[in-house]
């Protein structure tokens, strides 16, 4: 099943209208100032499906151009995924009900038998149509979560709310780039280690680990009593990133996936605590991360200084104080923002129509998608004259049977019956078309028709885990 843009844009629209002309869209490319040209852009961790239609051509161009692709980890790799995932879990031997506060243990599991009985209601009917069920959703999720170290059970904590289950399923943007460019046959790479985006997470003092957890769930508890409105919620962010508000604070959390604990609410002394962990996760997941991505993104350049890059990295990396763009500008190098419907820098090389661009796979379904429907209708237009056709000549003969029956054999039996109508059914994109069988023997004929050139299969149950490690730490 292709999942379409326009069927997943929930709020989107009516908070912000798809501009018809390219310049007035919002834009997350920096060109960096080269030949052949390099390029920064700014992603977003929800499903691609939310913003796509936002995203400018230019920067889509700028993908298709670029020889190499540069992520902050890599996604397609299963050795990153296993890593992800181990360093998630406490020491062997260690269960996170004897590390937790008894009471705060008891709330944590009575939230999670909460979301467990309230999944089957969150989940869309696109989600079930592509296979997925609640129960296994749970468990991709919060599964094993007994054997979990507390900060990341804070953050599993966090996303499970109903808007963000109703988003599982389609992978996010970082991804579905990611695997664009393995299918395109990219060169692809990342500039970061797993340890060096776990580690700071686990380098949290306990205090911190047990004040944020108590925070997050105390956020989810009210948010199910209806006495709290979450400052910053999934569809802020998608609007934020769709409508143009460049505002480096909220991208900043998208960037470090870390909840926002400071609230005025609080006692003084909870307040200084909330701004240590902010002041923490700020400066290790944000600032120092900038630092060493700018400084491989600077060493890649120097070592290939014949290929186009294109650097895909949370927008939080791009927008604020001391960015990956500050690194390279430091370094000497011009880096400009490319507005949407501006003109890309080329390889000098190139002549203006030797680039030919490769669509992107959902957009190229699309296309062949509405193709086989305008067919599929233009065979039922046919079969319907044709019926009519017949139908007009079996009125005809039978009045002139009526005239002379008594000089002629009735000819109704020799008349070639009207057939069933054919069976057309969709398998995998193509098209497949077959006839009944005749009395007088001839065999049925399939015809298929080609929907895509290219194997597709929708987004499952095998690459949902990669997009819940995906969505919990980039």
């Amino acid at each position: 099943m292709m999942v379409r843009c326009d069927q997943l844009l929930l709020r989107d629209s009516s908070d912000c209208e798809i501009h018809t002309r390219q310049s007035e869209l919002n834009s997350f490319l920096w060109t960096i100032n080269r030949d052949p040209p390099a390029f920064f852009y700014g992603t977003i961790h929800v499903p691609y499906t939310r913003v796509w239609d936002f995203i400018p051509e230019n920067s889509k161009q700028a993908f298709q151009e670029s020889a190499v692709v540069f992520f902050e980890l890599d996604l397609t790799d299963p050795f990153t995924i296993s890593a992800l995932s181990s360093c998630q879990l406490l020491p062997p031997g260690e269960i996170l009900q004897d590390l937790l506060p008894g009471e705060l243990y008891l709330r944590l599991k009575a939230h999670l038998e909460y979301v467990r009985l309230m999944l089957p209601s969150w989940m869309t009917p696109d989600q079930r149509g592509q296979g997925l069920y609640a129960e296994y959703l749970f468990n991709a999720i919060a599964g094993n979560w007994e054997r979990k170290r507390p900060v990341w059970v804070m953050l599993m904590v966090n996303a499970l709310t109903e808007a963000e289950i109703k988003s599982r399923g389609v992978p996010v943007l970082d991804l579905y780039l990611a695997q664009e460019a393995q299918r395109m046959r990219k060169s692809t790479g990342a500039v970061e280690e797993v340890e060096e985006q776990c580690l700071p997470l686990n380098g949290l003092n306990f205090s911190q680990v047990i004040f944020a957890l108590n925070q997050t769930l105390l956020q989810q508890e009210s948010l199910r009593a209806g006495s709290l409105q979450v400052p910053y919620t999934t569809e802020d962010l998608i609007k934020h990133y769709n409508c143009g508000d460049l505002n480096s604070i909220i991208f900043n959390h998208d960037s470090s996936q870390v909840p926002n604990f400071r609230n005025v609410s609080l006692p003084a002394s909870d307040q200084e605590t909330a701004q240590e962990i902010d002041r923490y996760f700020r400066q290790e997941l944000i600032y120092k991360r900038n630092e060493r991505m700018g400084r491989r993104v600077k060493a890649l350049l120097q070592e290939q200084p014949d290929r186009s890059f294109f650097f895909a990295f949370g927008a939080g990396h791009f927008l604020g104080n001391n960015t990956v763009i500050d690194v390279l500008r430091r370094e000497g190098y011009e880096v400009e923002h490319t507005p949407a419907g501006q003109p890309l820098r080329r390889r000098s090389s190139w002549s203006a129509g030797e680039v030919e661009l490769e669509p992107f796979l959902h957009e190229s379904l699309q296309e062949d998608e509405e193709l086989l429907m305008e067919r599929l209708e233009l065979m039922e237009k046919v079969e319907h004259k044709l019926k009519k056709k017949r139908r007009n000549k079996q009125k005809k003969q039978k009045q002139s049977h009526r005239q002379f029956n008594d000089l002629w054999v009735r000819m109704e039996d020799s008349v070639t019956a009207e057939a069933p109508p054919p069976l057309v059914r969709i398998i995998n994109g193509y098209i497949t078309v077959q006839t009944h069988p005749q009395e007088h023997g001839r065999a049925n004929h399939d015809r298929t028709f080609s929907g895509s050139s290219s194997s597709w299969t929708s987004p499952a149950l095998t690459a949902l885990s990669v997009q819940i490690l995906t969505r919990l730490l980039l």
